[in-house]
């Protein structure tokens, strides 16, 4: 299920998609023009094929063994006492840090309401709350995406521990 993917952070497969999904239509394409092995050897074999991953899988495999510590934001080092932003390293710049990740957050909010003002158009009522449940439209995940986007984001901000204004 994509939206169970979502989610929980499952890794996906990318070998797996390239070499089923994309290698084979793309060769068919290419062998004509290039040739049978010259074709393979420039598209799928090279320098411009590094990847490089980073799982965050919250289920499977050691994910239910391991315990997640909060780390610096500014310069990712795991922090000793749980709870805060930064490290004593980094504190001095906190307030650059700070505007630092309200701007994603304001950029994040600011994503979600462009995707939730086309979900309520499609649904043609916008001042209700959007009910869409359709799988096949992409809008329908990248507002998922950014959701999940958001609440870590706010969860971020919110290890700053800063004191609400009182207008």
């Amino acid at each position: 299920d994509p939206v169970y993917v979502l989610d929980n952070n499952v890794p996906i497969d990318t070998k797996y998609y390239l070499e089923q999904q994309i290698s084979k239509p793309l060769l068919r394409i290419f062998e004509p023009i290039l040739g049978d092995a010259k074709a393979e050897s420039i598209l799928l074999h090279g320098e411009h094929t590094s990847v490089k991953t980073v799982v965050t899988s919250k289920v499977g495999g050691l994910a239910s063994f391991i315990t997640k510590k909060d780390k610096c934001i500014g310069c990712k080092t795991v922090l000793q006492e749980q709870g805060t932003a930064l490290c004593s390293y980094c504190k001095q710049k906190e307030g650059d840090y700070y505007q630092k990740e309200i701007e994603s957050l304001q950029e994040l909010e600011e994503k979600f309401t462009r995707l939730w003002t086309e979900c309520q158009r499609c649904q043609g009522a916008r001042l209700e709350d959007v009910l869409c449940t359709n799988r096949d439209c992409s809008i329908f995940y990248m507002r998922r995406k950014v959701q999940k986007d958001l609440t870590d984001q706010n969860r971020i901000v919110s290890r700053f521990n800063v004191a609400p204004l009182n207008w």
